[in-house]
């Protein structure tokens, strides 16, 4: 049996923490690793910051609607606003790097979604009203591979 946690927070930078820690207590208890976790709320915190930074204008307040499904193998957290969306293109293999590119070629939009792909199991984004990044991590991942 799957359960839901649900949690909305004003989309300014000093409620971001009030995220973090919330999936803290979740994936703890789930009993996902220390590593685990802070990739997770590595990933989370980009998510809930490109909110912040491009959601919403400057006159206009909005919210951040985050969930969190425990799943018997892992954990589905959804990050969703209701704010200016934006097109997303996914990579087209997984190989992608920036090892060849100068930084001067990388544009910085581009990387939070990079570093989401590179520490989640899955990403997923939906955007038209509102963009929703639906971030997947499965438990004992890492080991499981070696």
């Amino acid at each position: 049996m799957n359960s839901f946690i649900h949690l909305t927070i004003p989309a300014r930078a000093e409620f971001i923490d009030i995220v973090r820690l919330t999936l803290f207590g979740i994936a703890n208890k789930a009993g996902f690793s220390y590593e685990e976790i802070e990739d997770m709320k590595v990933a989370v915190t980009e998510a809930c910051t490109n909110v912040v930074l491009h959601a919403y204008s400057n006159s206009r307040h909005g919210d951040i609607e985050i969930s969190f499904e425990l799943e018997e193998n892992g954990i589905t957290i959804r990050i969703k606003d209701e704010g200016s969306s934006f097109k997303y293109e996914p990579a087209e293999s997984k190989s992608v790097t920036l090892h060849d590119k100068e930084l001067s070629e990388v544009t910085s939009g581009g990387l939070g979604l990079f570093m989401m792909h590179a520490l989640m199991d899955k990403v997923e984004v939906f955007s038209g009203r509102g963009t929703e990044v639906i971030l997947t991590k499965l438990i004992g991942r890492k080991e499981e591979m070696a």
